[in-house]
């Protein structure tokens, strides 16, 4: 980016032109409402619920399954004896 900066300028300064920056935006002196606010801590809270709860079942059906899977095993294994 530096290389570039410096290439420019360089072109600017052979060709004498010159360049005006205007700003033509304002700072915001409120970023955002109190109610965008309120939606955010509410979007967070839902999706860190969501984590949770799907971080809950992920390892419950896991463990029911895994179960299942070892009490049939063990029938398998009685019926054959």
């Amino acid at each position: 980016m530096y290389f570039y900066e410096n290439w420019l300028l360089f072109l600017l300064l052979r060709k004498k032109l010159t360049v005006t920056f205007v700003a033509t935006f304002k700072i915001p002196e409120n970023m955002f409402e109190f109610s965008q606010y309120l939606g955010f801590l509410l979007f967070l809270t839902i999706l860190t619920m969501g984590f949770w709860l799907m971080f809950f079942l992920v390892s419950f059906v896991s463990y029911w399954v895994g179960g299942a899977a070892w009490e049939r095993f063990k029938e398998k294994r009685a019926k054959k004896q």
